[in-house]
């Protein structure tokens, strides 16, 4: 057989060199040319050819209407949030990438999953960073039956590819993409070529076969999954673990699903027995301390389907620096500067002389701005040092004119608030209830000093 002819093609324009180079000549980028397998191509039909319209018979093409969506059963993977950020559970044919800072749990988390369903269908773990040995030994300090997972030790993709025809797994996980390579490529595993070219092999045997394909993908140091972009396009479902290594608690996070709903949230807690899920985790991110504490506001955040409630901390203290110090942990540093200026601006209080540090508690990052007034009103009351009660719930997101407006999800926010115990939400007109029979004051509010009023 004759070796496949390699090409370099260039990231930014495409174009493609026989040779590689530090620049690419055609738009002068550096840096940007990647070795790639160079694919034939298809000589094209003569419409003269009486098979021209033969090969188009071949093809159906239909309305939208017509063709009926299939209701696929998915099948559970024995753990419940798991389920959750992959839209109930595992779809025949879809292709994950996980990915995750070192030590966070990935392997761990993807090898209880596997001894659970291999009760109930064949699995495959592909490793390629530990030995079997290793696999084992994590497997017996886990106490997991694990007895008919099937193991393979190998980073050869055409090698992985026929033991997987041969033992036609239902799931496979490969642990990781970024070891495995491809004989047709020069270029060392890992090399932005060799995960386009294995992961594409892979996704093209999960679709074909009806297998479940676990990728395990590593992360940069800016947090983001290494290899080319366009691996995120190939598969169906990212998701991203994260955690901090000194805190037992995980969070996996959907940022991708053609299969479920996006930015869903599952809460594991890292124990010596493995990751055990946490079916409540509003009780983890809530301190709940015995007495009044100043800078702290309870608010109720929304992750995909699911209302969480967690308390945001703030600290105000007076600035020695000519330029004070804005810091965020959980939440975006650029937006807490901006609502420091509304404040300002719609709120009379400065803080163009003080220190703000922010932090959620727990860990959890929170993207959307329902904690915009909670965050503003944690500010406040470290400034002032006066704290906000206990039974006391806040959301809702503030704009530049200093208006409060409505969230997403406002009545399971309040559902869960109430589930917990809190006896008065401070929220934005628009996320008032019209009908309602929880056992909670509802205060709503259109402007900012409306709220600040209130406190």
């Amino acid at each position: 057989m004759a070796k496949p002819k390699t090409v370099y093609s260039c990231t930014e324009c495409g174009t493609q060199q026989s040779k590689w180079g530090g620049q690419c000549p055609d738009c002068n980028a550096w840096n940007t040319l990647v070795e790639t397998v160079a694919v034939a191509a298809a000589s094209k039909p003569n419409p003269r050819f009486a098979g021209y319209a033969g090969m188009a018979d071949k093809v159906v093409v239909q309305n939208l209407a017509d063709v009926t969506p299939d209701d696929v059963a998915r099948t559970p993977t024995g753990q419940a949030e798991l389920d959750r950020v992959l839209g109930g559970g595992l779809v025949p044919g879809s292709v994950i990438l996980i990915g995750g800072d070192p030590g966070v749990g990935k392997s761990t988390l993807l090898l209880q999953s596997l001894a659970m369903l291999s009760e109930q269908m064949s699995v495959l773990y592909v490793t390629g960073e530990e030995s079997l040995q290793q696999v084992s030994m994590r497997a017996h300090r886990l106490n997991l039956v694990a007895g008919k997972v099937r193991l393979l030790a190998e980073t050869n993709i055409e090698t992985i590819i026929a033991h997987s025809r041969k033992e036609l797994p239902q799931v496979v996980v490969i642990d990781s993409i970024q070891t495995v390579y491809t004989e047709q490529l020069q270029s060392a595993p890992g090399a932005v070529a060799q995960v386009r070219e294995t992961a594409a092999q892979l996704v093209r045997y999960a679709k074909q076969s009806g297998t479940v394909l676990f990728l395990v993908g590593h992360v940069t140091k800016e947090g983001t999954l290494a290899g080319p972009r366009v691996l995120e396009h190939m598969v169906d479902t990212v998701l991203y673990f994260e955690g901090d290594t000194s805190s037992q608690f995980r969070v996996v996070r959907a940022i991708k699903n053609r299969f479920g709903a996006v930015n869903e949230l599952g809460v594991f807690a890292m124990t010596e027995k493995g990751l055990r899920e946490v079916t409540n985790p509003s009780a983890i991110f809530l301190s709940r301390h015995k007495e009044q504490v100043a800078g702290s506001a309870i608010m109720v955040t929304r992750e995909g389907s699911r209302p969480m409630l967690v308390e945001v901390q703030a600290l105000v203290a007076e600035s020695h620096l000519g330029n004070p110090r804005r810091v965020t942990v959980g939440l975006d540093q650029n937006r807490l500067a901006m609502l420091l200026a509304v404040l300002q601006r719609h709120g009379g209080i400065p803080t163009h002389d003080q220190d703000v540090f922010i932090n959620v508690v727990g860990g959890v990052r929170v993207t959307e701005t329902a904690a915009d007034l909670p965050l503003l009103l944690a500010v406040l009351s470290s400034l002032r040092d006066r704290p906000l009660a206990n039974d006391w719930v806040i959301f809702g997101e503030v704009g530049l004119a200093g208006e409060i407006r409505p969230v997403q999800g406002g009545l399971d926010r309040l559902r869960e608030a109430a589930k917990h115990g809190f006896k008065r939400a401070i929220v934005p007109k628009g996320n008032v209830p019209k009908q309602t029979q929880l056992d909670l004051d509802v205060i709503a509010v259109q402007r900012l000093d409306e709220a600040l009023d209130i406190f």
